[in-house]
């Protein structure tokens, strides 16, 4: 038993060598705050990415890059500044269910974020440090995100772990913003949570390898799925379990393991 979870760890360390490379960039959706120097708008452009991140990943690279058009390609500038006139330009966008009337929202809850809570980053941070839990911290980011009036169609573009949501892209982002291995993929600009705090980013494809290679017993791709993967995959790595996202990933959508 102990040689098998060995030769898996092995497995799982050399797919992630293969995929953690600036090329895995060229494919997917990190591709666009990978556009950005600054820090508000590497987070800011993430998070919109992010969220629309779900389908095939060409469209979601084209409608973030639209998105970002929208914005004269300075989202910090853009979302702090913006007034009513000008977000009337969102009115028609559109990626699969999340509509016009839901990126408007987002843009002025981000505004408020930034007004009056510091920004993503700081609100994300500052969360963390004091519930030291990514699910708690994930609920609380959630509470300050919808505490504007929104239209409640909207609230399901933010994941509500405290449903037993798998928060794929919430995870995912934090991915890209928290973890710093120098590889030139994720960015690592969040210090103040560290990587061993994270947790897998689940999707169709991660949580169907992870089934095939006894990493993952629970059927549904759910809250209880995402800690039960990535308590196995803290066994492997317990300082940067998410680091095997690559490799599940890698395998499901590259190789279609």
């Amino acid at each position: 038993m102990i040689a098998e979870i060995s030769d898996l760890k092995d497995f799982l360390d050399e797919k992630y060598e293969k995929y953690n490379h600036p090329d895995f960039i060229e494919t997917d959706p990190i591709q666009i705050p990978h556009s950005f120097s600054d820090p508000y708008d590497i987070e800011i452009s993430a998070f919109l990415a992010a969220t629309i991140a779900w389908g095939q990943r060409i469209t979601i690279i084209k409608n973030s890059r639209k998105l970002m058009a929208l914005m004269d390609y300075a989202p910090y500038d853009f979302i702090t500044n913006c007034n009513n006139q000008e977000l009337k330009r969102f009115e028609y966008f559109v990626h699969r269910t999340f509509n016009g009337i839901d990126c408007v929202f987002f843009i002025k809850s981000l505004k408020n974020i930034y007004k009056n809570h510091g920004g993503l980053g700081l609100l994300f941070q500052k969360t963390y440090l004091h519930h030291k839990n990514i699910k708690q911290t994930l609920e609380e980011v959630r509470k300050v995100f919808f505490e504007i009036n929104h239209p409640l169609r909207t609230q399901k573009h933010f994941s509500d772990v405290s449903k037993g949501a798998s928060a794929k892209r919430l995870n995912m982002y934090l991915r890209w913003l928290v973890r710093n291995d120098n590889r030139g993929v994720d960015f690592g600009l969040w210090q103040k949570i560290p990587t061993s705090a994270l947790y897998l980013p689940l999707d169709l494809h991660t949580g169907n390898v992870a089934r095939k290679i006894g990493l993952l017993q629970r059927n549904q791709n759910d809250w209880q799925a995402v800690e039960e993967v990535t308590i196995k995959l803290r066994k492997f790595d317990p300082n940067d379990p998410v680091k095997y996202d690559f490799a599940l990933f890698g395998l499901g959508i590259f190789e279609k393991f």
